[in-house]
């Protein structure tokens, strides 16, 4: 049953009889209490759960609970602190490191998590798979091999610098799975079912599309090193019900149907913090939202035309406008919580003079109907709304307006629709799109930008096939450097120069600095997540209620 076009009250009523029930009542309320079902909806159902695909919110929200990773970075502090690996070594250029393992740590199959098993993890993760189709993952960069030292050392060998790896060890696209699962084809690995990790949950069930069911791993004893918590999960299981209308996720937290929801939307926030429910908006750190261009476009392969449509957004509006405080003003490509974060305020000035000026010059003058035209072609762009990306059909549809004030058209077009995928694949179709990645190191700059990662300025040699002529090679090489620098001080230097270059090249448009927005029921306790705004259930607890 699909509760994703339900009302709430057909939501609240096919959830009645699985409240949480079961949880024993607490002699200390700040004491944590075993036991309990917790009901979390989700705004969109997973799509693929290889590892490296964990980027995608509903992915790593599974993802997060039913693997573990090599490290974990702290989400105050952002060190890395050891989980699976007890210690590790990374030699002067960072070309080699060297994981020391817990002993007796095992997958959900009852195979062991040691050095062969992390080893085959990593090669698949730094090299693909192109038998079973599984790609690189995104936040490996020059990966060249691992090495099974004993049972419990691991060595992985680079053909450059890799600064970024160690880092990379602790995120949700490096979640360790068992051998079964790294020997399926991608195309199965869809199926919560197959993913065999070493997590404190276990898939239970699956409607694909609609609802999981996890339980507590009863064995499980190798949280983070650092945990204040130690020994299995304290819920005994997590329910997943995918549940699309935001009315219907607030509606069924607010009576009680629901524990836990995802993409609480900023209009949405006072409701809930009036009844006594919290609102949790965890940062992401990586690459703010933005709109960015595909220059392979003729329409804004013209820098002027770029930088005009930069200083005719007005972010400021767009951040009072549709969203909270949560939602802080963008001064750069990256947030401000970013490492090597640079404040570029001064160069994303909103000036619709300017703006204007920039598109006279550039030869588009405005017609009869208002809209700026060119040897007989009008300025008319088109955008897909990003549904993950909080509010995005809005705001773009408000940068639509701002940039009608200047004759520029933005036709915005339905983010489920299904020529899509397709389309934001080719610049002539798609010269404009929402972005945003969420990582707390420098090489998430890479990850957005670099045509082999996710090549959302459609570069020649990227990922589309489409592009005829588009390629930065100041760019790419800038990227290059910035996860090839095993010098940290030079490495955030080069962050700052990739900042000023894209917003100099009016590539991108920073909107703001996107959260993870959540909310739960005043019972719901121990509430964590990640440095880059993912839920941690392992901690959550119960209270009576």
């Amino acid at each position: 049953m699909s509760f994703t076009n339900l009302g709430a009250a057909a939501l609240i009523g096919a959830l009645s009889f699985t409240v949480s029930a079961s949880v024993g009542i607490a002699e200390d309320a700040a004491k944590p209490v075993t036991g309990g079902t917790l009901i979390y909806l989700e705004q969109q159902a997973h799509t693929n759960l290889y590892p490296p695909a964990g980027g995608f919110y509903p992915n790593g929200g599974v993802l997060n609970q039913i693997t573990d990773k090599l490290t974990y970075q702290n989400p105050k502090t952002l060190e890395i602190e050891p989980w699976i690996a007890e210690s590790w070594t990374v030699n002067e250029n960072a070309t080699e490191y060297t994981f020391k393992l817990r002993e007796g740590v095992t997958f959900s199959d009852g195979t062991p998590l040691d050095a062969n098993a992390v080893a085959k993890n990593y090669d698949t993760f730094g090299l693909g798979n192109k038998a079973l189709k599984q790609p690189v993952s995104e936040v490996i960069n020059n990966y060249d091999h691992s090495e099974v030292i004993d049972p419990l050392t691991v060595k992985f060998y680079f053909k450059r610098p890799s600064p970024g790896f160690l880092q990379g060890t602790s995120v949700i696209g490096s979640g360790l799975v068992s051998l079964t699962t790294l020997a399926l084809p991608f195309e199965q690995l869809g199926d919560a079912t197959k993913i065999i990790g070493s997590g404190p949950f276990v898939v239970e069930s699956e409607t694909l599309g609609k609802e999981l069911s996890l339980k507590a791993r009863q064995d499980y004893n190798w949280g983070p090193a650092k945990f204040k918590h130690q020994g299995r999960a304290y819920l005994d299981g997590i329910r997943y019900v995918i549940t699309g209308e935001d009315s219907v996720r607030i509606g069924a937290l607010l009576s009680g149907q629901a524990d836990f929801i995802r993409q609480v939307q900023a209009y949405d926030e006072e409701q809930v913090e009036s009844q006594g429910y919290k609102i949790y908006a965890p940062p992401t750190r990586g690459v703010n939202n933005s709109v960015v261009f595909r220059p392979d476009n003729p329409l804004v392969a013209d820098l002027r035309v770029r930088r005009a449509l930069l200083h005719g957004t007005n972010t400021q509006e767009i951040v009072s406008t549709l969203f909270s405080a949560n939602y802080p003003q963008a001064k750069s490509i990256i947030a401000s919580t970013a490492q090597g974060y640079v404040d570029l305020s001064s160069k994303l000035a909103y000036d619709p003079a300017e703006a204007a000026k920039l598109l006279d010059d550039a030869g588009w003058k405005a017609g009869a109907n208002g809209v700026r035209a060119k040897d007989g072609q009008q300025l008319i762009l088109t955008a897909y709304e990003s549904l993950p990306q909080p509010q995005n059909k809005a705001t773009l549809q408000l940068v639509a307006q701002q940039w009608a004030k200047l004759g520029v058209t933005l036709n915005v077009l339905a983010g489920d629709a299904g020529s899509k995928t397709v389309d934001d694949l080719d610049p002539e179709k798609t010269p404009v799109s929402p972005a945003m990645v969420g990582r707390a190191d420098p090489d998430v700059i890479k990850s957005q930008y670099y045509p082999k990662n996710r090549d959302v300025l459609r570069q020649k040699g990227g990922l589309s096939d489409k592009v005829k002529s588009f390629a930065d090679g100041r760019l790419n090489g800038l990227l290059e450097q910035l996860s090839s620098e095993p010098d940290r001080a030079k490495r955030l230097t080069i962050a700052g120069e990739v900042q000023n270059y894209v917003i100099d090249q009016a590539y991108a448009i920073p909107i703001f600095e996107e959260p993870q927005a959540f909310a739960g029921a005043p019972y719901v306790q121990g509430v964590a997540f990640e440095a880059v705004g993912r839920p941690n259930f392992y901690s959550i607890w119960l209270a009576e209620h």
